[in-house]
């Protein structure tokens, strides 16, 4: 097997990139929670964009139910740990990677550990695991470790940065005190305040977010880890404009559109708290049928 050459490797992502930044890269430390749909295809970006150390966090394995979306999910996978799958294909790219490997997941005993000597936090948590979530957007708040979260809806994908000195997670997406149904509404409003994936939802009976389930594509999940690679790129290398919450950005592939939102107070917004009610109304009626 030839020896590997780092700046072989990653010779074509020069002109975009400086030699010089694409150094940087190389030595800057990224966390990852989370190793399914959306966590997986950012570790595989984010190392073949020369990113050169990792923290990675899962505590699940592959299962049928993955084939659909994860980067790690294959036959061969099924029943191993994701953070092994996604470490070996991590290090089939750049054999030279200082990843490490967190199988408990991210939990309040390895929180620290988990973030130390860490440059950006790219959230990869499934999207109902709002504790965690919580936990973590929170610490990177305490430790002025800019945070992005990418999320897959529908065929496109809505982010949102939350980068020190700037409005935090809960003060944007106030979840504290909420009951579980509050926070899914708030929590997925607060990302896509445009809600453009809604409009060719073609079988809603798929849709069961009491039990934790909904429709998804692996287009999503792709469209997330391009949009959340070029947003870390910026960020790690302090080049060009980074937008942070309230301001928020969605791309809805199907329908065509781009559209950046600006939330004031995030879902404290008047026209948020306008959103909210009417999806309780929805979603109430939907949950007693």
């Amino acid at each position: 097997m030839p020896a590997f050459d780092y700046a072989l490797a990653f010779a074509r992502n020069l002109g975009w990139l400086t030699e010089a930044e694409q150094q940087i890269l190389r030595h800057k430390r990224i966390a990852i929670a989370g190793m399914g749909g959306v966590g997986g295809s950012h570790l595989l970006t984010l190392t073949r964009l020369g990113v050169g150390r990792f923290h990675i966090a899962d505590f699940d394995v592959f299962e049928p139910a993955n084939f659909n979306r994860q980067a790690g999910a294959f036959l061969s996978t099924l029943g191993r740990p994701k953070v092994e799958v996604l470490r070996e294909m991590a290090l089939d790219i750049n054999p030279e990677l200082e990843i490490r490997t967190f199988p408990k997941g991210v939990a309040r005993d390895n929180l620290s550990e988990f973030f130390t000597g860490v440059d950006l936090y790219v959230d990869g948590l499934d999207f109902f695991a709002f504790k965690a979530r919580r936990m973590v957007f929170a610490h990177c708040a305490e430790q002025g470790i800019p945070a992005i979260t990418a999320a897959p809806l529908g065929m496109g994908t809505a982010l949102l940065n939350f980068l020190p000195g700037s409005m935090s997670f809960e003060e944007y997406f106030q979840l504290e005190g909420q009951s579980e149904d509050e926070q899914i509404l708030r929590f997925l409003l607060g990302l896509s305040p445009r809600m453009l994936q809604s409009g060719y939802l073609v079988d809603p009976a798929f849709v069961d977010l009491q039990n934790h389930r909904g429709p998804s594509t692996p287009m999503a999940c792709e469209l997330c880890a391009g949009l959340a690679a070029t947003e870390a790129l910026k960020i790690l290398l302090n080049r060009g404009p980074v937008k942070a919450a309230p301001w928020g950005l969605q791309f809805d592939a199907y329908r065509g559109r781009l559209v950046t939102t600006w939330r004031p107070g995030g879902n404290r917004n008047p026209l948020q708290k306008l959103a909210l009610a009417i999806a309780r109304r929805q979603f109430m009626t939907v949950k007693k049928c």
